[in-house]
């Protein structure tokens, strides 16, 4: 799959980088992913709306990047990157940045064919091209599989909600 760009050609499936006029689609894949995941329609509506004028912004500015494949003009799989600021840390101790993957969503269809793989080959590439040696992500158990297989391991990391008064 990896070009000169970190995207090419696989299986027949173009390979292109998104940008601003990929906003509904990843929205939609972003909204089905958590749907799989065991979200709720209403409340993931409720995210959508908020995150459509935030990936907006970042698609536009470059802030968010990433790939999709598309099979003719239909988009099956896609998956977003950002580069993200954080301390010298000892996983990366001379930058002040990692790289972050998220929205990696293949549409049913198109499963059990190596497309997630491919495009987070794709990803450590496009990261290694920007000089980002580290990077995260947050798993679903469907995609840690996928994940694991490509060397990613689990952390250490701890979340919780924080009630606003």
């Amino acid at each position: 799959m990896m070009g000169s760009q970190g995207c090419a050609a696989l299986h027949g499936l173009a390979c292109r980088p998104v940008g601003p006029s990929d906003a509904e689609m990843i929205c939609s894949h972003r909204e089905q992913m958590f749907l799989e995941a065991g979200g709720i329609a209403k409340d993931l509506r409720v995210m959508t709306e908020h995150f459509r004028p935030w990936l907006e912004e970042r698609l536009g500015d470059g802030r968010y990047y990433g790939f999709k494949l598309l099979d003719g003009e239909h988009v099956v799989a896609a998956i977003g990157l950002m580069s993200i600021d954080w301390p010298p840390h000892p996983s990366h101790p001379t930058l002040d940045k990692r790289g972050y993957v998220l929205n990696v969503y293949v549409l049913p269809a198109y499963r059990r064919r190596g497309l997630a793989s491919s495009l987070m080959q794709a990803a450590e590439a496009e990261f290694a091209r920007r000089g980002i040696t580290f990077a995260v992500l947050h798993a679903t158990e469907t995609g840690k599989p996928v994940y694991e297989q490509g060397g990613w391991a689990g952390t250490a990391e701890m979340a919780k909600s924080i009630a606003v008064q």
